[in-house]
């Protein structure tokens, strides 16, 4: 998946516009860094497109501890959109990396994040239909 199609596949999931979809695209991965380890970062920057694996850069090995809300909350203040927008694109971001990366580098990403984050998404084997909160 190239660029182009890595930024319309987010835009189309919520159906918003590209252009609002690269900043939340940024953000998201961004965030995704600070939560993952610097190893699982870089081994999924590798398999993004060129123009976004700086987002997944980090400075240090370590995985920052926190939340879903937190995480919805950093992504909303880096691509400064609506708290619901924030959200939807994470999301659509997380679907659009789901089909952009190999099946076990994107279940090794998952697998670093707290278990709420499964509400989102899911690994690729077993996402044959959307997830059901609270049934």
């Amino acid at each position: 998946m190239n660029y182009t199609e890595f930024i319309q596949s987010v835009a189309t999931r919520p159906k918003m516009s590209p252009t609002l979809a690269e900043p939340i695209t940024r953000a998201t991965l961004a965030t995704l860094a600070e939560r993952l380890s610097g190893g699982q970062a870089r081994d999924l920057a590798m398999q993004l497109p060129e123009e976004l694996r700086g987002d997944l850069r980090k400075p240090d090995e370590q995985a920052e501890p926190f939340e879903l809300p937190e995480f919805f909350e950093r992504v909303q203040q880096r691509a400064a959109v609506e708290f619901q927008t924030a959200t939807d694109g994470v999301r659509a971001v997380l679907d659009t990396l789901r089909d952009a990366v190999s099946a076990k580098e994107y279940e090794d990403s998952i697998a670093q994040l707290p278990k709420e984050f499964w509400q989102l998404t899911g690994p690729a084997a077993t996402r044959l239909e959307p997830r059901r909160i609270g049934t």
